[in-house]
């Protein structure tokens, strides 16, 4: 480590409280930062690891709204089903605590007091969105509109959940309230806010200056916001879910999610050590690390830092290793959409494989660009990595053992050139693998972790200590007691990616696994009895893939379904007014389809041959990709009949049939709802 610290304060993205987490949370933040606590500890480290639901903000307030609940109800369910997820994967936090707490609201409140008292903060006056008939502030969430981007309804004031587009309030069309459907008004509010613009010079100093080790993402992302210019923001809203604003006068307002949820790490570890606290968060002996995802990289490394400067006494951040996204078949995860793998339905689908997505979550880590999940991937890195190279190499060592030396450890006798070159390798991979994990590079040290699996498994099948064992015992024992060695190795190696297997392996060695150990030829001592051997992983059948590829095919079909219902139903704009005269001069009529064809040389034409009551003439219409020939002929349909005649590939076509086209871009014939004459005038 480039510097040396006395402890190290890990925390993780506090998960919002209105969902599950799924695979996206757990690749960008939970797994990478228990790699590296896991690791710590094994080195001997005074680690404290905190994390904590984040129950604030709006969303909370809307899905209770939706199921006629109170935020409070949303909020404790989620933060238990949270909470297993975590356990169940072998993501053990010293606190998993919350911000509706009592001790975070005293907290929370006592921070923006001592800098509301410092004057620290400027307040402004603004005018925001007002529902009159609730009586209520609105957030942007609880506005909604047609998106002026696409043209979709149901758009939010803040976001287009259909093209995405980042809105305000004020850019949507008709924007209605989602509490009461009136029509908003704007009504002045006064807020708080912290004024970010005073820490830019510092900022710019102490992360683009002194920081420039951090994660390319990461450091980019802030030099962007940055050389933007920082302003205001604010700290305060009107709302009634939340801490609320120690001040007097500001019923009604609280704390903003955003400056509330990062002091929940401060209140989380108060809770765990009320006495002990302050030398985790103000000692300068400290490391402080967060875990993020890389949409939380402005308020780790802009806001909270500033938050913390503006205090004092407070340490900061000595690294910020934020992760990109990932996205799963090849599309982005969304909560909304369904199109995700729930942490906590993984573990019923998938039971007893729970190192089997860490492992394949950091083999994909999203480090510093955008990655991707698949289940064929997923069920290719589990078998033929984890069966049949790590645990098919412990296995057969453990196996031969206990046939050739009753599960005995061997002597070791004279070394052969094989033996030294694997041996060798091992010091070399424990290095690297330390380097990447305290560079952050966890998918790197993950491969240096199998790699002594790889060597293992081309040991123990170039030597065959199986043939070895019929001419020549002593060799086989010196075979055999290095490939114990090397399960040793394993043992400590995989601890900080999969728990459960490494303490499984451990077990069955008989040994604790002691990081100072890892390369040494010597951890399992000749004589040593082991356990018998248990298979590590088992095989992922194609059947048990095909359940989840047959639910995400369910979830695009329904998607695909919703979109072409809403495209239907998306309505072009009036084009531009005519007058009375304009409309007397078209003659539509009713006609009858007589004869069709194809125009040859075209996918798009059709030849008509129609009876409109006056006479018989030819249409040319393109309508070849909705409409057979088949389907035309007899079909009564609506023409305009004095249209000007135009040639179209060498045929005189005279008129042209009235069609309506929905949003799906399907063009659909204009009829007369009971059969009429031909000729009858429409009008």
């Amino acid at each position: 480590m480039d510097k040396k610290f006395k402890r190290t304060l890990v925390t993780c993205a506090l998960p919002y409280a209105n969902g599950p987490v799924h695979i996206g949370h757990l690749a960008g933040v939970y797994v990478p930062a228990d790699i590296y606590v896991r690791y710590l500890r094994m080195r001997g480290e005074d680690v404290l690891y905190v994390c904590g639901s984040d129950e604030h903000g709006v969303p909370i307030t809307i899905k209770a709204r939706q199921q006629g609940c109170s935020p409070q109800d949303i909020v404790d369910k989620y933060h238990g089903i949270i909470d297993r997820s975590f356990k169940d994967l072998g993501i053990n936090f010293d606190i998993y605590g919350r911000t509706s707490s009592k001790i975070h609201e005293k907290n929370a409140s006592e921070f923006f007091r001592k800098l509301y008292d410092e004057g620290k903060f400027i307040s402004r006056e603004s005018e925001q969105y007002y529902d009159p008939e609730a009586k209520t502030f609105l957030a942007d969430r609880y506005i909604v509109g047609t998106c002026p981007k696409c043209g979709a309804e149901g758009a939010y004031g803040d976001q287009c959940e259909k093209c995405g587009a980042t809105l305000s309030p004020e850019e949507l069309i008709n924007p209605k309230s989602k509490l009461s459907g009136a029509e908003p008004v704007k009504k002045k509010t006064t807020h708080w806010y912290l004024p970010l613009d005073q820490y830019e010079g510092w900022l710019r100093e102490w992360i683009l200056e002194g920081h420039k080790e951090w994660r390319p993402n990461v450091y980019g992302q802030v030099k962007s916001w940055l050389d933007g210019g920082l302003q205001p923001r604010a700290v305060t809203r009107d709302l009634d879910w939340g801490v609320p604003v120690p001040v007097e006068g500001a019923e009604g307002k609280v704390l903003y999610v955003w400056f509330d949820a990062p002091i929940g790490y401060i209140s989380n570890t108060i809770e765990l050590l009320p006495d002990e606290w302050e030398k985790w968060w103000k000692s300068e002996d400290t490391k402080l690390v967060h875990f993020i995802g890389k949409d939380n990289i402005v308020f780790h490394c802009i806001v909270f830092p500033s938050m913390l400067k503006a205090f004092g006494g407070y340490v900061l951040p000595e690294n910020v290793p934020a992760n990109e996204f990932l996205n799963l078949e090849g599309d982005k995860i969304s909560t909304s959409r369904g199109w995700a793998v729930w942490a906590h339905e993984y573990v019923r689908d998938f039971p007893g494989k729970e190192d089997a997505l860490r492992y394949v979550l950091t083999a994909n880590a999203p480090e510093t660009k955008d990655n991707d999940f698949s289940w064929k991937d997923f069920q290719t890195r589990n078998n033929s990595e984890l069966v049949a190279i790590f645990g098919n190499f412990v296995n057969r060592a453990i196996v031969l053992t206990h046939k050739y030396f009753d599960g005995k450890v061997p002597s070791c006798g004279e070394l052969e050139d094989i033996d030294r070159e694997v041996l060798s390798q091992i010091p070399g991979l424990r290095s690297s693998l330390e380097k990447n994990i305290e560079s952050y590079k966890f998918r790197e040290a993950l491969k240096d972790a199998m790699s002594i699996a790889r060597l293992g498994n081309k040991y123990i099948s170039d030597t065959e200590p199986w043939k070895v064992a019929k001419t020549d015992m002593s060799r086989c024992a010196t075979i055999l007691n290095i490939s114990l060695q090397i399960c040793a190795d394993l043992a400590i190696a995989f601890n900080p990616f999969t728990p459960f297997a490494a303490s499984r392996l451990s077990g069955m060695l008989g040994i604790t696994a002691e990081w100072d150990n890892l390369g040494k030829t010597d951890i399992i001592p000749a004589g040593h009895g082991i356990g018998e051997a248990e298979l590590l992983f088992t095989k992922i059948e194609d059947d048990q893939i095909q359940v989840q590829l047959d639910r995400l095919d369910r979830i695009r079909a329904e998607r695909e379904e919703a979109a072409k219902l809403e495209a239907a139903r998306q309505v072009e704009p009036q084009k531009e007014e005519c007058c009375f005269e304009d409309f007397e001069k078209m003659d539509i009529r009713t006609a009858t389809v007589l004869e069709a064809e194809r125009v040859p040389k075209t996918d798009k034409l059709l030849k008509l041959t129609i009876d409109t009551g006056i006479d018989k003439r030819v249409i040319v219409s393109g309508i070849a990709e909705y409409y057979s020939p088949e389907d035309m002929l007899g079909k009564q349909i609506c023409i305009l009949a004095n249209l000007k005649p135009r040639t179209i590939r060498g045929i005189e076509s005279h008129g042209m049939i009235l069609m309506a086209k929905q949003g799906d871009g399907k063009m659909r014939f204009i009829t007369p709802q009971d059969a009429v004459a031909n000729g009858a005038v429409i009008g």
